[in-house]
């Protein structure tokens, strides 16, 4: 709460890199209560992961190919629509949303982040995806590549000084996340809320993702009462063959993970 606080009025005041000395400020006080202390040594793993596949164990214990396609088909599907949730937030957000909806250079996009998803799982680490942590970066006014490329550079000079960001705790990184989400919910303007095939589904959809922490989980049941909503209604033209496509792939998931 203290850390919204600071983030807050320092954006009130129209502070340049308000949400980094936010961090930083709320950091420093929580030194003195012991919620920011010194993280000496180093979070690197002890065991070798590099290219430590195990496909002996997939179908050991009594599982099927079954239960290896609901595993697969799972993280594809947290993965592709966790993405997909980022990628229009930022760039509604940023302003290169075009007037029908589409993204410039998504196809571009998609690809990088399922090379370093392929890539991080190879090399042992967590997932290298598209994070929601991108928008800080965009709500300070990152609008191009060279924003990532920036990022990637500190990030590779972060590497040197992880204990001393390892002693950033979440408690203030939250706070800067939190006001993000205060620009992101912006675009929230646009929804027509008279028309109640459009808002219903709108509103689901922001609302499952705070409830059940997760954006994929939103997108799943937002465009499932979209479509619901305009199949009763008899708005079959609002139906695209790619929504359709989407929420058949919703269902078998749901009734996959109902099986498992």
């Amino acid at each position: 709460m203290i850390g919204i606080l600071i983030t807050g009025a320092l954006l009130i005041f129209k502070v340049r890199g308000a949400l980094l000395i936010g961090i930083v400020l709320t950091t420093l006080m929580g030194i003195p209560f012991g919620v920011a202390h010194y993280a000496g040594g180093s979070y690197l793993p002890t065991s070798p992961y590099f290219c430590n596949f195990a496909f002996g164990e997939i179908f050991s214990s009594g599982r099927s190919i079954f239960d290896f396609c609901v595993v697969v088909f799972t993280f594809l599907f947290v993965d592709m629509f966790d993405t997909v949730g980022t990628l229009i937030a930022c760039a509604g957000k940023s302003g290169i949303t075009k007037e029908d909806g589409t993204i410039p250079n998504c196809k571009q996009a998609l690809l990088a982040d399922a090379v370093g998803t392929t890539a991080g799982a190879m090399l042992g680490t967590s997932t290298i995806t598209t994070f929601v942590e991108s928008a800080s970066g965009v709500a300070e006014g990152g609008r191009t590549g060279l924003t990532a490329v920036t990022t990637a550079v500190l990030f590779l000079a972060a590497l040197f000084l992880e204990p001393l960001f390892g002693s950033i705790p979440s408690a203030a990184t939250a706070p800067a996340l939190v006001i993000v989400g205060l620009m992101m919910i912006n675009p929230i303007r646009e929804i027509d809320y008279d028309d109640y095939a459009e808002s219903i589904p709108a509103f689901m959809t922001m609302i499952i993702m705070v409830c059940a922490s997760s954006i994929s989980d939103g997108i799943m049941f937002g465009v499932l009462f979209y479509v619901f909503t305009k199949i009763i209604t008899r708005r079959f033209k609002d139906l695209q063959p790619a929504i359709l496509v989407v929420a058949a792939l919703f269902i078998i998931k749901i009734l996959l993970s109902v099986v498992a």
